[in-house]
């Protein structure tokens, strides 16, 4: 059953009678050794996006959750020797849900693979694998005026919260 979070504005909910179709596309828990293959997926996704972070921030950043830190886990998306696209999840604890939940902090496939399902594939594997591991709700975000992106995660059952806005305070 889908419910609303007041953490941010998008958030999914699994439905316990649901079976989704099982995905194609590896996903794997990227470790230590993993961190100069997926550092260049990194910065062209920042890069796409207008995140401005240099290769020092980005690594110092990215290496605690390959060593294990228990704030986050990036999965790499296809193989690991040459991945295709990651997914960054950062760690939370929520009263309202119970428990464990997490943001979908970022998410990435090379342009020249897009549209091939690899995205629904990484959004249909992810909730199922961080169930597993005791999350009771995954959010992310989505920029307001990009209806293609919405719609795509609606179709994965995340939904939009239309009566909260995710709020920031740089520290």
């Amino acid at each position: 059953m889908d419910k609303p979070t007041a953490r941010g504005h998008v958030c999914r909910h699994a439905h316990p009678n649901q079976k989704a179709p099982a995905p194609v596309t590896a996903l794997t828990l990227a470790k230590p050794g993993d961190l100069d293959r997926i550092l260049p997926l990194i910065a062209a996704y920042h890069a796409e996006t207008g995140i401005a972070q240099d290769d020092a921030g980005r690594r110092s950043a990215v290496a605690p959750l390959l060593d294990g830190s228990p704030h986050g886990a990036i999965y790499i998306a296809g193989p690991v020797r040459a991945p295709i696209g990651y997914a960054m999840i950062s760690f939370g604890w929520s009263l309202e849900f119970g428990g464990l939940d997490g943001i979908l902090d970022e998410i990435y496939i090379r342009p020249g693979v897009r549209g091939r399902g690899i995205g629904s594939d990484m959004l249909a594997a992810l909730p199922r694998a961080l169930a597993g591991a005791g999350l009771r709700m995954l959010h992310l975000e989505v920029a307001r005026g990009d209806a293609d992106a919405r719609a795509f995660y609606e179709r994965m059952h995340f939904m939009a919260r239309e009566d909260y806005i995710l709020m920031s305070r740089k520290l």
